[in-house]
């Protein structure tokens, strides 16, 4: 069976995904993941750990923990898709209620516009650093300008057409995202020392534990739009195969990762000069060490990256905004966010240079995302799995009632513990020279707000539903696991009384 091709325009929203045209598979899955972290600004993360002063081999071995921690977090998120022909907003109802569900849709519409922002912005100036030393185009403000208007409106094109068109573009990115990454690796290799000492910048831990943090953000941020990709792979598609998708995708992202941390010692030994300062400039300084017939392919894997990277951001953004105001369908949610989107990407860089910045907002709305996560996948274990598919989308259609009504809609169990658990983790954030919590220097100066987040998450959410038991209704004919249940109603699901009134 074969699904609508990729170019006609995606015409489902939110909505649960027909059997007959849920054609895609956890191929597919890895596809999108892999090729959505598979970039140049992944790139830029993995050259963190030379910038805090760590050597190429204690770089290596913060950056694999980082990258194994964050793809074992993230890849049980994949499994809502399937089990529930939506995306992870919606299924969240199941466990913050149907209203508490709007959490999700506000954290991935930050997420998705934040990293859309970044992800135009380093693969611009890659692009037009490049084009200046090859055919001599000015690095000024109209040639960054062209740059990022060509990739937002690329990548606004191919979310408007929607899932398969973007499931295209990333067949073709993975392998030649790939294979440039790895003809970089040969490009550099005759400057590249293994035994790079690192500068010693600071104290070990703190910078060690900072590297595997920023690595370990990288998959924690896809964690909200997982489930926009794997909603078209059927339902009786074995849930190990699919979790082992997204799990295998960010591993195989060690490629951009270890491009950018070879090509960062480079830097540091041959123009030390990019990497010093309170604002390093990780782009600059590979344009300069980089040899002169690699800057076409580094054009191409900031074309190819920042479409990949783009579209993956952008499309998750529509697709909800269109749940949350389902007046709007999903071509039109995504032309409505998109265009302010572009704006802000402008303004930011050219009004107000927020470049900087807007990296540290990207950390502190992974460490609001990762509790989020927790309670999914936490709540998902409880439940054995099992979901009512038809309850999960009692807000789109405006209606009232139903398992996952909770107190009007709230479930605060979920509430409470995400809450909790952001708020603390918030406080002990340390971001050296951009946010420090009141006690983000509590651990030496390593930042443990992700960790924290995790763990408080876990706790705080088991220990609730253990306190405050939720309805037998939510739960499947094999009854709630580690927890008990309540013996309380479920009430119906109906329409509102003024829908009622206007329709009797």
């Amino acid at each position: 069976m074969t699904g609508p091709k990729a170019t006609e325009v995606e015409q489902h929203g939110v909505e649960r995904i027909p059997d007959e045209e849920r054609t895609a598979s956890p191929v597919d899955l890895f596809r999108l993941c892999f090729g959505g972290a598979n970039t140049f600004s992944t790139a830029v993360l993995g050259a963190f750990p030379v910038l805090f002063g760590l050597s190429f081999w204690q770089g290596l071995a913060a950056t694999a923990c980082g990258l194994l921690a964050g793809a074992l977090v993230l890849c049980p998120m994949a499994v809502f898709g399937p089990v529930n022909g939506t995306n992870n907003a919606v299924s969240s109802s199941a466990h913050l209620g149907v209203h508490g569900r709007v959490v999700g849709s506000f954290l991935s519409l930050l997420t998705a516009v934040t990293f859309f922002a970044i992800s135009v912005w380093s693969s611009g100036d890659a692009l037009v650093g490049a084009a200046n030393r090859l055919v001599g185009i000015p690095e000024a403000t109209p040639s960054f300008a062209v740059a990022y208007a060509v990739f937002a409106v690329l990548v606004l094109v191919v979310c408007l057409y929607g899932f398969r068109l973007m499931l295209l573009v990333n067949k073709i990115a993975v392998v030649a995202a790939t294979l440039l990454f790895v003809v970089g690796l040969v490009a550099f290799a005759p400057s590249f020392d293994p035994a790079f000492p690192g500068t010693g910048g600071g104290a070990f831990w703190p910078s060690f534990v900072g590297s595997a943090l920023i690595v370990l953000a990288n998959p924690v941020s896809f964690g909200a739009f997982l489930g926009d990709w794997s909603r078209y792979i059927p339902a009786d598609t074995p849930r190990a195969r699919v979790v082992s998708a997204a799990f295998l995708a960010q591993l195989a992202t060690i490629v951009p990762f270890l491009f950018g941390l070879v090509t960062a010692t480079v830097i540091a030994t041959r123009a030390p000069e990019y990497l010093g300062g309170a604002a390093p400039n990780y782009v600059g300084g590979l344009l300069a060490v980089a040899p002169w017939w690699y800057f076409g392919p580094l054009c191409l894997i900031a074309l190819i990256g920042g479409l990949s990277t783009g579209t993956t951001a952008l499309y998750g953004t529509g697709l909800d905004f269109s749940s949350v105001f389902p007046r709007f369908s999903r071509f039109q949610a995504t032309a409505l966010v998109g265009a302010p989107t572009i704006a802000l990407i402008f303004v930011g860089r050219f009004a107000f240079n927020v470049v900087q910045s807007i990296s540290t907002f990207a950390m502190l709305i992974v460490t609001c995302t990762a509790p989020w996560m927790v309670v999914m996948v936490l709540g998902y274990l409880t439940r054995r799995g099992w979901y009512d598919p038809d309850a999960l989308q009692v807000f789109n259609r405006r209606q009232r009632g139903g398992r996952y009504w909770f107190a009007h809609g709230w479930n605060w169990r979920g509430l409470a513990a995400w809450l909790l658990s952001a708020a603390v983790a918030l406080l002990f954030v340390n971001v050296p020279g951009q946010f420090v919590g009141p006690f983000g220097d509590l651990a030496g100066g390593v930042d443990i707000s992700l960790p924290l987040s995790l763990l408080l998450s876990s706790v705080s959410y088991l220990a609730l539903l253990r306190a405050f038991p939720e309805p037998r209704g939510v739960f499947g004919p094999d009854g709630p696991r580690w927890v008990r249940a309540a013996d309380r109603e479920v009430p119906p699901i109906s329409e509102p009384a003024q829908r009622r009134a206007r329709t009797g």
